[in-house]
């Protein structure tokens, strides 16, 4: 596994409720309880997710995962099982997020261990950018304006600007710029900060496409903030809901886990 210095959540997408009673949210809280609807499916669900680097627009490497996801009804976040898929030398390793608790496990030395989510994956990806979350769990939102924003296909788009602080120690980041359209609540662009107050990633999301019967966003691209050339695309596919276990969401398991 690769490590890094900088590190991101993103994270990873979420089902569209349609536009009956969406419309409604008003307060920064709502907005983002709401976008958090539209990226992340209410019932568990698994997907698969390729990650490809890119260094001056020439692919480098990638890798290929499978995630399954499902909300903890209590805590409202989710807990999330991970397993490698691509490439070979990584095939079988596996990754639980399960509340405070994220643990790797390697089939080659058979020994699970505690990882942060600031280890990389690949590229600008780090293992939070593949983990399901709820921002509004863990953040407090406030409304900076109202703006057009370009999007990923350099399209207007009329969004609400927010910015997230962290709400609880569970909060990857300190701080987070949100811009998300008004209307349809589609998250469009993301701003990342270390708790230095450093500007770490630049996140757009986009290929808006129906999955699980709603529209979704099925590919971010994750930009370096200081060096514009490297660049990360993670694209989710392959959806399909699924009846996870609670026995899974256990360290033990990890080795006897076989995600399909």
């Amino acid at each position: 596994m690769k490590y890094a210095q900088q590190w991101i959540a993103i994270l990873p997408l979420a089902a569209w409720l349609g536009m009956t009673g969406v419309a409604q949210a008003q307060t920064a809280g709502e907005i983002v309880a709401t976008t958090d609807k539209v990226r992340n499916p209410g019932q568990p669900f698994r997907t698969t997710l390729r990650l490809t680097e890119y260094v001056g627009g020439q692919e480098r490497d990638h890798d290929s995962l499978v995630v399954l996801s499902k909300e903890d009804g209590a805590t409202r976040q989710f807990r999330n099982l991970v397993q490698y898929v691509e490439p070979a030398r990584d095939s079988g390793k596996r990754v639980l997020l399960d509340g405070h608790s994220l643990w790797f496990y390697d089939p080659s030395s058979k020994v699970s261990v505690r990882i942060s989510a600031q280890q990389r994956l690949i590229g600008q990806a780090a293992i939070g950018d593949i983990l399901t979350v709820n921002l509004a769990a863990d953040y407090t939102a406030s409304i900076v304006g109202t703006e057009t924003l370009a999007d990923a296909s350099r399209q207007p788009r009329k969004c609400w600007h927010l910015e997230l602080r962290a709400g609880n120690d569970l909060a990857t980041y300190s701080r987070v710029e949100y811009w998300v359209e008004q209307g349809t609540f589609y998250p469009i662009k993301g701003k990342f900060y270390a708790d230095s107050g450093r500007l770490l990633k630049i996140v757009y999301f986009r290929k808006f496409a129906a999955q699980l019967g709603a529209v979704r966003p099925t590919e971010a691209i994750i930009i370096d903030a200081v060096d514009s050339s490297l660049a990360t695309t993670a694209a989710f596919g392959e959806y399909a809901y699924k009846e996870i276990p609670e026995a899974w969401f256990q360290r033990d398991f990890l080795p006897r886990l076989e995600v399909k």
